[in-house]
C-alpha cells in the first residue's frame, strides 16, 4: 500500500492539512494531488469542520509540481496533469468553508498556485514566492496566470511570471499576495488564533459570505448586489440568524450550531 502523503488533523471546528514529502520539499504529484482531492471532498461534506488549514511539513509549503515527473510528458500526458492539478486546486478554491493557507517555506510554481487557490495566506518571514515556470520551458500549469492576475493585478503578474523572479514574504505582503507575515515560530499558533475566530462564526453565515464573495466576483455589480441580497435573505431561514439576534438583543453569549 502506498504511504499516505497528508496528514489530517481535526479539533475545535478546524481541520489541519498537511502535506508531507520532506524528501522532495512536498512537490505536486499526481499521487498528492489524488490525495488532496479526495481530502478536500471529504472535508468539504464534514459538518462539524468550519475552517481548514493547509500547510506543507518540514521547511517547505510546497516547491512545486514534481519535475521528475512532469519532463517526460507528452502533449496529452501534460494537459491530463494540468487539468487534474487545475481542478483540484479550484475544488479547494471552492470548498464550502474558508481555506487558510499556513505558508512556512517555498511556496514556488505550483505550490505558489495552491496557495492562490486558498481564501487567506499567512506566511512565515522565512517563506519565498514564485513562479518560475518559463525557467524551465512552461508556463504556469496550475491556473496560475489566472488568479495571480486577478489577486496581484495584471501588471505585476506579468513581471513576475515572465521574469521567474522568487519573492520574499515582505516583498509578497508588499503586493497584497499574502494577508500577514508573522515570525517562523509564530506561524501556526497566528493561523490556528484565525482559524477559531472564523470558527466562533455563525457557519452557514461564513460560507454564504464566502459564495457571495466567490461568485460575485465575475458578475457585473449590479447582479453582483443582487446575488448577496439572495444570499442575506438565505440566512434568516437559518437557526444560527434567529439565535445569533436574539441573544445580539438580550446581551447574552451565543454558540453557533451550523443550522
Amino acid at each position: 500500500m502506498q504511504e499516505q502523503k497528508i496528514i489530517i488533523q481535526k479539533e475545535n471546528h478546524i481541520a489541519t492539512v498537511t502535506i508531507s514529502e520532506p524528501k522532495t520539499l512536498n512537490a505536486l504529484n499526481s499521487g498528492i494531488l489524488q490525495e488532496l482531492d479526495a481530502t478536500f471532498d471529504a472535508l468539504a461534506a464534514d459538518k462539524e469542520i468550519r475552517v481548514i488549514i493547509l500547510t506543507g511539513a518540514d521547511r517547505s509549503f510546497v516547491a512545486g509540481a514534481n519535475i521528475g515527473e512532469m519532463s517526460g510528458l507528452n502533449y496529452e500526458e501534460a494537459k491530463a496533469f494540468g487539468a487534474k492539478g487545475a481542478s483540484v486546486f479550484r475544488k479547494i478554491e471552492t470548498c464550502p468553508q474558508p481555506v487558510i493557507a499556513a505558508v512556512n517555506g517555498f511556496a514556488l510554481g505550483g505550490g505558489c498556485e495552491l496557495a492562490l487557490a486558498c481564501d487567506i495566506r499567512i506566511a512565515s518571514e522565512k517563506a519565498k514566492f514564485g513562479q518560475p515556470e518559463v525557467g524551465l520551458g512552461i508556463t504556469p500549469g496550475f491556473s496560475g496566470t489566472q488568479r495571480l492576475a486577478r489577486l496581484i493585478g495584471f501588471a505585476k503578474a506579468k513581471e513576475l511570471i515572465f521574469t521567474g523572479k522568487v519573492i520574499t514574504a515582505a516583498e509578497a505582503l508588499a503586493i497584497g499576495l499574502v494577508n500577514q507575515v508573522v515570525a517562523p515560530e509564530s506561524l501556526m499558533e497566528e493561523v490556528q488564533t484565525m482559524a477559531a475566530a472564523i470558527a466562533k462564526q455563525a457557519p452557514i453565515a461564513v460560507q454564504k459570505s464566502k459564495e457571495a464573495i466567490n461568485n460575485g466576483w465575475d458578475m457585473d455589480i449590479d447582479k453582483g448586489i443582487d446575488y448577496e441580497v439572495e444570499l442575506f435573505a438565505r440566512c434568516f431561514e437559518t437557526e444560527d440568524q434567529k439565535n445569533g439576534m436574539n441573544a445580539f438583543l438580550k446581551k447574552e453569549k451565543v454558540e453557533f450550531k451550523g443550522k
